[in-house]
């Protein structure tokens, strides 16, 4: 007997984090941050629900380029559902490093952080990223492009309000 794949089963859930460094990543300010790339990607990875991460010639996507500008890194990757990213996100040594993150990036005022639907197996590009977080900054959250606040269900009905930690999100 066959059964039929949920909704929800069928998309996956796509993240893009971009962040302005304020200093090299080999300087002595951030090399907190950088020594703690390879432990907190490998807890990603061991994560319930993760999925697929971005990586460079490194390892990791600090050497892949976003929007043209060597200040700027990537983080993108592929979840589950939100469920699934939140708790990763909240806990353990990557909660340690959000409430760090003012020590070695920049304060922006526009969106850095998106998330998107994308069907199950997909593997979204940077100008996929680059384009989803564009049209978040353009239009607020939507079905297209949307954040944990504000999220929307995998075919975009309607938006679903998100409990995130005060000062640990996207504040759009």
């Amino acid at each position: 007997m066959t059964t039929s794949a949920t909704p929800e089963a069928a998309y996956e859930l796509a993240q893009v984090n971009i962040a302005r460094l304020k200093a090299p990543l080999d300087s002595l300010q951030l090399k907190d941050f950088v020594d703690s790339l390879d432990p907190v990607n490998a807890d990603a990875d061991a994560a319930d629900g993760f999925v697929w991460r971005l990586e460079g010639e490194t390892g990791d996507a600090t050497d892949v380029s976003v929007f043209g500008d060597e200040w700027l890194i990537i983080n993108m990757s592929v979840w589950r559902d939100t469920n699934a990213l939140t708790a990763y996100m909240y806990q353990g040594r990557h909660r340690e490093m959000l409430a760090r993150r003012r020590e070695w990036f920049e304060k922006v005022q526009e969106a850095m952080v998106t998330l998107w639907w994308v069907p199950a197996g997909h593997r979204p590009t940077v100008a996929e990223a680059e384009s989803r977080l564009l049209h978040l900054r353009t239009n607020g959250p939507t079905p297209y492009a949307f954040t944990l606040r504000t999220s929307f269900p995998p075919q975009g009905a309607k938006p679903l309000l998100g409990e995130v930690p005060d000062g640990m999100g996207c504040s759009v």
